[in-house]
């Protein structure tokens, strides 16, 4: 048993699904933690799927592998064939794993913050009529402005990586929705910009305006909503 190999086609069937037992890889070792308790359901803190090499996970992950001594270690996984391509980034994800998975999270909050942010200081000067209100949202919305595209390039980065550039619904939908956020910002931007008065007498072309900004925020809501379904899948 401990001697089997697994191509990781084989290793992908071991994904604790419909009595299937739980795999995992590490480095080279196949390990069945079917007994874990943390992965009953066949993925672990609801964001690390079984029947996958999770070497890198477990590198960034808070704990080292010495959790997997607690488990039988059943084969190895068989070699790829000669041929196969990796991509050149795998040298530097093997010294520094964070950056598989981590630099699209981390940045995908400042827009998040920029663009709501623009649309809550913009609510709030019309309220109060406080100018400096008005100057803070337009702050915002050039830092949003500023950050997509950057959140944007990371979060292709990591479909490429992570997910083969496999078509998938959440991600069909964050780039849809990216692309309509970023040119609504950069279209109220380049407005506010150009007529810094647009708020001053609300007509027709301001009320324009407040759309464009309001709209931010079921944009990134939808955004979000898909992100976080991709970091942490809905249990059915």
């Amino acid at each position: 048993m401990a001697d089997m190999e697994l191509s990781m086609e084989e290793l992908a069937e071991k994904d604790g699904k419909e009595g299937r037992p739980v795999y995992i890889a590490y480095r080279g070792g196949v390990y069945d933690v079917s007994g874990s308790k943390l992965w009953k359901t066949g993925t672990h803190m609801r964001r690390h799927p079984s029947g996958k090499d999770l070497t890198v996970d477990i590198g960034a992950a808070p704990h080292g592998p010495e959790v997997l001594e607690r488990y039988p270690r059943v084969g190895v996984v068989k070699p790829a064939p000669a041929g196969e391509k990796k991509t050149f980034l795998e040298p530097v994800f093997r010294k520094l794993p964070m950056l598989r998975r981590h630099p699209h999270p981390m940045s995908v909050h400042f827009p998040i913050v920029f663009m709501l942010s623009a649309a809550a200081f913009t609510l709030l000067y019309l309220i109060t009529g406080k100018a400096s209100y008005d100057t803070t949202a337009f702050q915002c919305l050039a830092a949003g402005v500023i950050f997509t595209p950057i959140v944007m390039l990371t979060g292709f980065t990591s479909w490429l990586v992570n997910y083969s550039g496999r078509s998938m619904r959440p991600v069909n939908i964050k780039i849809a929705f990216s692309i309509v956020m970023l040119a609504v910002s950069l279209t109220a931007f380049i407005w506010r910009k150009t007529s810094p008065g647009v708020l001053t007498h609300l007509e027709g072309a301001g009320h324009v305006y407040l759309l464009l900004i309001f709209s931010l925020v079921p944009l990134v809501l939808v955004i979000g909503w898909n992100g976080a379904k991709l970091t942490f899948p809905i249990e059915k």
